[in-house]
């Protein structure tokens, strides 16, 4: 298979030498028959999968020792791209000598990590990942049609981004564990949309039911909202004082207050601002802020903008408020 045959050199470059080689020469792909399988005391599994993104599909024959369930041989026919065929030779050559159950348990993660020609080098461009995640749901069907189940029973979670198997639990806790604020910082915490993409938003290779923009945007308003109810809950209870939280309530009733009421204004300007500390004195609770962004260098940050926070502080928690920027 000639390069230029493919896409143009620097797109190529972007495969690894182990995706090329196996496009062209393939260590598994071939056939095997019923009565060679009964012939030698096994069982024959036939899988079949189809992608609707890229109209690959691929077909899993699995030779299972039923004494034992292991895969003692493995074979696969790829009709797609070159592709295709390198993740489909991969994904055949890591069944071998497992259990159908241990078997269930590879990822297209593990395939694409196998395809690599180093640890920390992708094996393909992100553009064609799509190409090589058919290995979870093939598997899946051979094991499903061995033990015979609904291939479905494997999967126990939702699973938003089928590169890297992450599920939907997995993206909403992760958000909230470590109060992530945008999908780059989503990929960079799971790999969820770092490689074909079509879970970030709308309109990549397929159609999703959760995207990773909606997920993000859906938990932090539960978030916010789980933030000004707990405010609430203390400003309604007889020791919510709001001077005599303990410093994390009043972390947590500022920054409900400031998301609700101030940040959105100072992110439309292309800043932001933090809560560093606060200190109760005598008469006063200071809180200290610190601007980001635009807000860091704009000269209302002393004036107008610092007095519609202490302002919109004061009267939403306690006229005793002082807010210091450093």
């Amino acid at each position: 298979m000639a390069k230029d045959d493919l896409l143009g050199a620097s797109l190529w470059d972007a495969y690894s030498n182990k995706v090329t080689t196996l496009m062209n020469n393939p260590q598994h792909q071939g056939e095997i028959f019923q009565a060679e399988a009964e012939k030698r005391g096994h069982k024959l599994i036939v899988a079949d999968f189809g992608a609707e993104s890229c109209g690959d599909a691929v077909r899993l024959y699995w030779e299972i020792d039923p004494k034992t369930d292991i895969i003692v041989n493995s074979k696969f026919k790829s009709f797609g791209c070159g592709t295709a065929i390198a993740s489909s030779d991969v994904m055949t050559e890591l069944c071998i000598g497992k259990t159908v159950a241990e078997a269930v348990k590879i990822t297209n993660i593990d395939v694409e990590l196998a395809l690599r020609d180093n640890p920390d080098t992708p094996a393909v461009p992100p553009q064609k990942m799509h190409c090589s995640v058919m290995a979870y749901d093939v598997i899946k069907k051979a094991a499903g049609l061995y033990m015979g189940v609904d291939s479905e029973s494997f999967e126990e979670e939702i699973i938003v981004c089928e590169c890297a198997r992450v599920s939907l639990g997995t993206v909403k806790e992760v958000i909230r564990l470590n109060n992530l604020k945008t999908v780059e910082q989503i990929t960079d915490y799971t790999k969820a949309g770092g490689f074909c993409k079509s879970c970030i938003r709308p309109g990549g290779h397929e159609a999703r039911e959760y995207y990773l923009v909606d997920i993000l945007a859906d938990t932090r308003k539960e978030m916010d909202e789980e933030k000004m109810k707990a405010a609430a809950d203390a400003s309604a209870s007889g020791e919510a004082k709001f001077e005599n939280m303990t410093l994390v309530q009043q972390i947590k009733a500022v920054d409900a207050v400031i998301d609700e009421n101030v940040r959105q204004f100072l992110i439309m300007d292309g800043g932001n601002m933090e809560v560093i500390d606060i200190k109760k004195g005598d008469d006063y609770v200071d809180i200290y802020i610190r601007y980001m962004g635009a807000c860091s260098g704009c000269a209302s940050s002393s004036t107008s903008t610092l007095y519609a926070i202490e302002s919109t502080l004061k009267d939403k928690l306690s006229k005793n408020i002082r807010v210091l920027p450093i």
